[in-house]
């Protein structure tokens, strides 16, 4: 299956314990993991029924000595990785790794939105499978979500970039509304204004697990603190976010409790 320009394709877990995340992963979502098989490199794939979905890696020395936290990394798919970096420079964001070829998979930047949440741009080499969107399915991720300074421009930004399309609105008890996003017709995520308690902007990610009460006290068994939840979502189901023990946000989504 071919990349869609502006569609989230992975996920990128940049840890400070590859060992302890990948047990708690494991636990809470159910994921299988074997090394990537990349000599001189310690990458942990993390698969649904055997297949790739998400990633792990070592948070660098220079990124920890910055102070930069583990996170979960979101890489969007583009048509040519170095034009969409330039254009993101010049829209006021940043590059924080530039554009480099991943042999035998694909090309890749590290950059940042002009209020300074992190992602990825991906384009595969031609004919490399790719994980198929499951949004429901235990495992995949359903939703993305991004809490910014000024969510209005930043869903502004990300649309001048991928062609992101407003296909909803819903008040929040949070100043400014809660914009929908998605592209060919297909919702894949929503953009709001951060509340106080959410320190600077930054993506957070839904995993799809069975069970929301069932995944809150794996959560807790795990080491990792809860944020906000179980909250019902208007759509239906129930959503957990949360910290892993290594400090990285990620959240949940269920259909029931």
């Amino acid at each position: 299956m071919a990349h869609t320009h502006g569609k989230f394709v992975w996920y990128e877990l940049m840890t400070t314990d590859m060992d302890a995340a990948e047990v708690f992963y494991r636990d809470i979502i159910g994921w299988g993991a074997q090394d990537a098989g990349v000599a001189g490199v310690h990458y942990t794939m993390f698969t649904v029924d055997g297949r790739p979905v998400s990633g792990s890696m070592a948070l660098s020395q220079s990124a920890r000595s910055m102070g930069i936290p583990p996170l979960w990394l979101g890489y969007i798919a583009v048509d040519d990785v170095d034009t969409v970096a330039a254009d993101i420079v010049t829209d006021g964001g940043v590059v924080h790794r530039a554009a480099a070829d991943i042999p035998g998979i694909g090309r890749f930047a590290i950059v940042g939105d002009p209020q300074g949440a992190a992602f990825a741009l991906f384009k595969g080499m031609p004919g490399l499978p790719q994980p198929a969107a499951a949004m429901g399915k235990p495992g995949f991720t359903g939703w993305h979500e991004l809490y910014a300074d000024d969510g209005d421009a930043a869903f502004d930004f990300y649309s001048r970039a991928f062609g992101w399309e407003e296909t909803g609105n819903a008040d929040t008890d949070e100043p400014g509304d809660y914009k929908v996003f998605g592209l060919d017709g297909e919702d894949f995520g929503g953009v709001m204004t951060r509340p106080d308690n959410m320190p600077v902007s930054s993506w957070i990610f839904y995993f799809n697990v069975a069970s929301i009460d069932t995944a809150k006290e794996r959560v807790r068994i795990g080491g990792g603190m809860i944020l906000n939840g179980p909250t019902e979502v208007p759509s239906g189901g129930w959503s957990l976010q949360c910290l892993d023990p290594q400090g990285a946000m990620f959240a949940l989504y269920a259909p029931e409790r």
